[in-house]
């Protein structure tokens, strides 16, 4: 039951984020050097979403599996990569 809750709070935790981040333009390294645009958060903010529901099912219809654990580690790999994404340019510096 841990690796479903964790996973639930973790993707809903970055959903938030990359909504929120979703409301401003970005800066130059972001927006223009790694093409993280609003629309790009907002896309990342649904595939968050569907890991948090992903997790809501696999914990309701297996309950003892250890799918989530598989699950768990996929929302790791996508989260990583939306961080590392738009990292250089989260400091809205354009020097």
């Amino acid at each position: 039951m841990g690796w479903d809750v964790a996973g639930v709070i973790a993707s809903l935790l970055l959903a938030l984020a990359a909504a929120v981040r979703s409301r401003s333009a970005g800066g130059f390294y972001d927006a223009e050097v790694y093409g993280m645009t609003p629309s790009a958060h907002r896309r990342y903010t649904l595939i968050a979403v569907a890991f948090a529901v992903a997790f809501f099912a696999v914990a309701w219809w297996w309950p003892r599996s250890g799918a989530t654990i598989w699950l768990f580690a996929a929302f790791v790999l996508f989260a990583v990569l939306y961080l590392t994404s738009f990292l250089r340019g989260a400091s809205e510096a354009d020097d």
